[in-house]
């Protein structure tokens, strides 16, 4: 089937809340807490990787949400059109009508990075619906957690709904000390954080062979691996061939891709380039 003969997901219907408050977690990190009349449409779904696909709207678009997509692009030339990007919700506090939402920012580079960064009080955040596969099974042995800052908020929620004896490995690739946070974790979850330095994300084996030097424990392991898609790629044969684990152990994929923008890293997860 072509891909102009495959048919379309229906859209989600769009939720639209504003911004309450902007925290800078670490100097590449910033989350920003959501709310307003709109949380009513949001449902805690268990997962801990529950993600949303947030629509950005350029500011001199002048344009409201929720956004009619189909009319804009007859409207607006293709650069004042929202832009669709994927993002976990680090937690549901419907009890306090709050959703937090951690953003990797790098200057102006990219789209909803620059946003969060610059994201005031009243701004709105708009979400396409909410997904999400992943959430910790209590029956395991153990646990194995492994991503760079792009999976961090869901390792981060994994980790606080874990019980309490769980125990495992978390590997968190990071730049540097100054990028690694506080977590809440059961106390036989070991939190391991690898440094790059100055080398880019996405340009190294840190989290790979982490994982080939881990002492492997017996019993029954549930992994959740998650980042940049050529250390994904690198990992998946470790854990499937070398370990002997099976499908239903892993949860595993990418969240991005190096020197891609999410429109063409979303694009090629159906080909064969960006499939693990």
């Amino acid at each position: 089937m072509s891909a102009q003969e495959r048919p379309q997901r229906p859209q989600r219907p769009q939720i639209v809340l504003e911004v309450i408050e902007r925290i800078r977690l670490t100097p590449h990190l910033v989350r920003i807490v959501a709310g307003g009349p709109g949380i009513a449409g949001v449902e805690d779904n268990g997962f801990a990787d529950a993600y949303t696909k947030m629509l950005f709207a350029p500011a001199e678009a002048g344009i409201t949400p929720p956004y009619d997509m189909e009319q804009l692009r007859q409207q607006l030339p293709i650069d004042m059109l929202p832009t669709r990007r994927t993002y976990t919700i680090r937690r549901f506090d419907l009890e306090a009508g709050q959703v937090w939402i951690d953003f990797v920012t790098h200057g102006d580079e990219g789209v909803a990075g620059p946003w969060a960064a610059n994201a005031e009080p009243g701004d709105p955040v708009v979400l396409g619906g909410i997904g999400g596969g992943y959430a910790p099974d209590a029956a395991a042995d153990w646990h194995l957690l492994v991503g760079d800052e792009s999976a961090i908020p869901a390792i981060s929620s994994a980790l606080e709904a874990m019980p309490s004896d769980a125990t495992g490995f978390a590997l968190l690739e990071v730049q540097n000390e100054s990028e690694q946070l506080e977590l809440t974790a059961p106390a036989g979850i070991e939190v391991r954080w690898l440094h790059r330095g100055e080398r880019a994300a996405g340009t190294t084996d840190l989290l790979v062979d982490a994982v080939r030097g881990l002492e492997w424990s017996g019993g029954r392991v549930q992994v959740f691996a998650h980042g940049e898609r050529g250390a994904m790629k690198r990992l998946r044969p470790h854990l499937t061939d070398d370990r002997g684990l099976d499908r239903t152990q892993l949860s595993l994929s990418a969240y991005w891709a190096l020197g891609r923008r999410e429109d063409a890293f979303q694009a090629e997860k159906r080909e064969a380039i960006g499939q693990i």
